[in-house]
């Protein structure tokens, strides 16, 4: 499956950054900042095979210069916490010919943002190593007819019912500010988002590839899996030089589930495809074996010893008993699990899956509301980190009266005072007590552990159970004919040619080695006459 990586941010000055360095970095050219008088340059940076400005038509010719295009667009903004630029990240997806990749991107920025009236300046990064990514650098204003950059918002009036403009108490007239274009809309993050896989998924049909890239949540794509925690370039960092996380812990026990309900579901859908087709060719399994009645597990098994038996013909004796001996041992192992379990026909096999399958799901279930709480709980003792943390850099900065020594003083705890302030924001919306206990969280934290790791353990005890029975499906196959072949497609879904021709090769090659042990008397005589 393509990998659906698709963001979005805005590079903003309040975060020192600048759009000219974004343009350096992604382009991996040297330009000149007129904002901070300071050259931008990426030396290490590697990989970079296409660059391409595009420009609507009322854009200045001049913007088609890198240099001249960033520089103009950071001119116009005059705040210290300007949104300079919109930045889009989005991995290409690797089934897609490199040759196509320019216009795969050329495409997908014509019609969602040059179309609109943004500048788009794109570049492609692609090392070799089966990660090629695109960078889109968007300009945040609009241009008139003359190509002049228009302000981001503008002046409007309230009226009254008679169409008349409010005056306030003080005097002055009642107003409010109204953006010229939506692109900042929340709602387009989504549109572009399904236009990027619209646009991709177009490429892949056109070069006759089955896969097609998706990029809604798992929720939304009704996949019982649950999502990573998304750890940031700081954890990512501490987790390569080897140091474990919290973050990186809870992630790896979330691939390990993942892992372990997929590989069960995976089992129980083989399993349940073979009984599927096992009933629907019940009558011709009772013809081909000459048999009254439906042979039970134990006796088709007896007859898979049997065949392997004579499979060895022309071994050694010592290499027959040896071979006999671990065939036998297996198979019994089997047949006392089966026992055990009370499996003895096919139906009772069934009924046994089904109940594997309703305690999987019953287990995912429950353990899936109790790992999300391990998340948030994560998530809150971060910010409460932060906030205690940060709290004196924040009365600091409150303490301070004039104006230009506080934003002085914001400009060199940036980071502090974001940290702090989104830890408040994050504590009006899921603290609703506006209390909290580091200890309680952690007591809460270390109790769900134990409860995650509980059912992981009952997970793993019925993924014993069903590969046992998978063996036992292995086994019975080779004793049936190959038209009566059990496959193991999901029920009510059609196998797969790679199912079909997996389970039903050796079967053929065995039927081509006893055609050719055959006399050819026929043909003998045929001449002679």
């Amino acid at each position: 499956m393509p990998c659906p990586h698709h963001d979005i941010k805005i590079v903003q000055r309040s975060n020192r950054q600048s759009a000219v360095a974004a343009a350096a970095y992604q382009s991996g050219e040297r330009l000149f900042s007129e904002y901070d008088q300071k050259q931008k340059y990426y030396s290490e940076k590697r990989g970079i095979v296409h660059t391409e400005i595009m420009l609507p038509p009322h854009a200045p010719p001049e913007y088609a210069d890198r240099n001249t295009l960033w520089n103009a667009a950071e001119t116009q903004e005059k705040q210290w916490n300007s949104q300079l630029a919109r930045r889009i990240v989005l991995a290409i997806p690797r089934e897609i010919p490199r040759s196509q990749h320019a216009d795969l991107i050329r495409d997908y920025c014509r019609e969602f943002f040059v179309s609109k009236g943004m500048i788009a300046d794109f570049a492609i990064h692609d090392k070799g190593d089966g990660n090629p990514h695109a960078h889109i650098l968007l300009t945040m204003r609009a241009m008139d007819e003359t190509g002049k950059w228009l302000p981001k918002s503008r002046k409007v009036y309230d009226l009254d019912e008679n169409g008349e403009r409010i005056r306030l108490p003080s005097g002055s007239w009642k107003s409010h500010k109204e953006d010229t274009v939506d692109w900042n809309d929340q709602k387009y993050g989504e549109i572009w988002r399904q236009g990027w896989a619209a646009t991709a998924n177009r490429y892949l049909e056109a070069n006759g590839r089955p896969e097609r890239l998706d990029l809604r949540s798992y929720e939304r794509q009704g996949l019982d899996k649950i999502p990573t925690v998304h750890m940031g370039p700081a954890v990512s960092q501490m987790e390569k030089r080897g140091i474990q996380t919290n973050i990186g812990n809870l992630n790896r026990d979330i691939k390990a589930a993942n892992s372990l309900m997929q590989s069960i579901r995976q089992m129980v859908r083989h399993l349940k495809g073979w009984i599927a087709d096992l009933k629907e060719k019940k009558a011709a399994l009772l013809e081909a074996l000459q048999e009254s009645k439906e042979p039970t597990l134990p006796e088709l098994l007896g007859k898979y010893l049997d065949l392997r038996r004579e499979e060895r013909t022309g071994w050694t004796s010592k290499g027959q008993l040896t071979g006999s001996v671990a065939d036998f041992n297996k198979v019994m192992e089997a047949i006392r699990y089966l026992r055990e379990k009370e499996l003895s026909t096919v139906q009772s096999l069934d009924a046994y899956l089904d109940t594997v399958s309703g305690q999987a799901v019953s287990i995912r279930a429950e353990m899936k509301p109790k790992e999300q709480r391990m998340k948030e709980i994560n998530t809150l003792l971060s910010h409460i980190a932060n906030f205690e943390a940060h709290k004196p850099v924040h009365v600091e900065y409150a303490a301070i009266r004039f104006k230009k020594p506080r934003e002085q003083f914001a400009a060199a705890h940036r980071d502090e005072l974001d940290a702090y302030n989104a830890a408040i924001r994050y504590f009006k919306v899921h603290l609703k007590e506006k209390k909290y206990s580091i200890k309680k969280l952690n007591e809460e934290q270390t109790q769900l552990a134990g409860e995650v790791a509980g059912y992981k353990e009952r997970l793993s005890a019925l993924q014993e159970d069903v590969k046992i029975l998978r063996d036992v499906r292995h086994w019975l196959n080779q004793v049936l004919p190959s038209e009566q072949y059990r496959q193991t497609a999901e029920p009510g879904k059609k196998p797969s040619i790679q199912q079909a021709v997996k389970g039903r090769t050796q079967r053929i090659r065995e039927e081509q080695a006893e055609k050719r042990k055959q006399p050819r008397t026929e043909k003998k005589q045929d001449m002679e006459l």
